[in-house]
């Protein structure tokens, strides 16, 4: 299951005022960025992700239409789900997401994640002072 384009416009609604939001396609979904940390996913099974923190953690599952995050079997404290029903509204959206935003603003930001260097076969003997194929031994033994 895809995630919703329309939730996904809302949300890009809800954040346009914020500086350095990315998007990313991740677990099945959309994850919106802020400051290079996850704030918040819509899900491809459904409802939405939110990151309120550890602190917060238990407080929010009291809230209607929660759920714990669960991947792999583990509960992922710090962050809850939330159902369809608990974001249909907008004022219901905009409630997540301010608190998402609280909880990200205490975090230090992250810097970019830095892009893996493609090697090539030439680098890699560089590298290690291989001598390319082909090439004669230059020792005298044989």
């Amino acid at each position: 299951m895809a995630y919703d384009e329309g939730t996904a416009a809302r949300v890009r609604k809800l954040l346009a005022g914020q500086r350095h939001v990315a998007e990313k396609k991740m677990m099945g979904g959309l994850c919106f960025m802020v400051d290079n940390v996850m704030c918040c996913t819509i899900s491809g099974r459904g409802g939405m992700l939110f990151r309120v923190g550890p602190a917060a953690h238990a407080r929010m599952l009291k809230e209607p239409h929660t759920s714990p995050m669960e991947m792999r079997g583990r509960i992922m404290t710090g962050f809850v789900r939330v159902s369809d029903e608990g974001t249909r509204s907008d004022a219901g959206l905009n409630i997540w997401v301010k608190r998402a935003l609280d909880f990200v603003a205490t975090m230090p930001a992250k810097p970019p994640a830095k892009k893996a260097v493609q090697r090539t076969a030439a680098s890699v003997n560089a590298k290690a002072k291989v001598p390319p194929r082909g090439r004669a031994r230059t020792d005298p033994r044989r």
